[in-house]
């Protein structure tokens, strides 16, 4: 009988499944760890988590359980468990009542979605809820991020913690944010949905956004992207400093091009900001590939979605048939094809009494 099997047919037990989405950035990053602005869309494929009644605390993923029997067993190991015992070392042991918690993802390793941080905010809000808590979820947003930067040490702005909780297509403002400060005097993002306000074109169902994603199937990791283009910044490098303090200009400039539907001037403010970061070293091979094959099948504009050096590019393609794009990406070693859609943030998708198995 495994851990989160108890009891005899008839008796109850408590299910509770929360996700997240991923998130695609449009334009604008990587300013979100610069008090700079960013317009992103949530992506469909989402991270999961299931928690269940236990005797035990037990961690799942990958068909493998690890049992938290102690801080000790908090401690990283660099497996598939790090990311939930984070959370729970930030959550301050014990979780009560005792459960099972089982986590796996739609969201591609390290493909530049944030996958990662789609799991931190989702264990967050299935723990919170399993004992009773409920963030709002600007506070719930700054708790994942904190989870990523001080337990997973993970050089990171705050646009994948508010993405991955708010869903959404959004432009976010970070004012005031381009320096880690402790907990309590964070400020919040200025979060402004616009799904509402997007013409009913794109390459998907109506009324979708007109971009594409190419998984370039290259595995990265994004603070070893940011963190030395973070210490150039901190040591006040002008073209750094110059380069992000621009980049927030074309976020500005690129909402309101998607709002006034102007694809070309979206499409142009999309490669300047890949030109910038390209210049500050934030790219690839693998990313320059997908996006010079991305421009000459048509493409608007076409930049990094995160962090380079691998994961996954965005391309501005406001027309319905994208299969144009989509062979020329594939053409050139593109691993998957994506595109950004309007989806809920984190959920609470059920939480309820479910019958039991047979006791084994």
């Amino acid at each position: 009988m495994n851990s989160d099997q108890h009891g005899d047919l008839g008796r109850q037990r408590r299910v509770l499944v929360c996700s997240a989405p991923g998130r695609a950035g449009i334009i604008g990053n990587p300013t979100d760890m610069y008090g700079g602005a960013v317009l992103s869309c949530s992506v469909a494929l989402r991270a999961r988590v299931t928690v269940v009644p236990s005797a035990r605390l037990v961690l799942e993923t990958n068909g493998e359980e690890f049992e938290i029997a102690g801080r000790d067993d908090l401690r990283p190991r660099r497996d598939h468990f790090d990311v939930a015992r984070a959370v729970l070392d930030y959550l301050h042991l014990p979780v009560a009542p005792p459960c099972h918690v089982r986590y796996e993802s739609e969201i591609p390793l390290h493909s530049g979605l944030a996958g990662s941080t789609a799991l931190v905010v989702a264990l967050l809000q299935a723990l919170l809820a399993w004992q009773g808590e409920n963030d709002p979820p600007y506070r719930l947003a700054e708790r994942a991020r904190y989870v990523e930067l001080n337990y997973l040490k993970v050089v990171c702005g705050y646009q994948d913690a508010y993405m991955c909780t708010f869903g959404g297509l959004n432009y976010m403002d970070f004012g005031g944010k381009q320096f880690y400060r402790e907990a309590e005097a964070e400020l919040y993002a200025t979060v402004e949905p616009l799904a509402a306000h997007l013409p009913p074109t794109g390459p998907g169902a109506e009324g979708s956004p007109p971009f594409v994603l190419g998984f370039t199937g290259v595995q990265h990791a994004s603070g070893a992207v940011h963190k030395p283009i973070r210490e150039r910044w901190l040591e006040g490098e002008a073209v750094v400093v110059d380069g992000y303090r621009r980049i927030t200009e074309i976020a500005r400039l690129g909402k309101k091009a998607l709002l006034t539907v102007d694809w070309t001037l979206l499409g142009q403010l999309m490669n300047e900001n890949h030109a910038i970061q390209r210049e500050l070293g934030g790219s690839g091979e693998s990313n320059e590939t997908l996006i010079g094959a991305a421009l000459d099948a048509g493409a608007l504009g076409a930049k990094l979605a995160g962090a380079g050096h691998g994961g996954t590019i965005i391309a501005l393609w406001p027309w319905p048939d994208a299969t144009p794009l989509e062979n020329a990406l594939r053409d050139v070693g593109a691993s998957a094809i994506y595109r950004p859609e309007v989806d809920r943030g984190v959920t609470v998708e059920s939480d309820k009494q479910e019958e039991m198995s047979k006791k084994k």
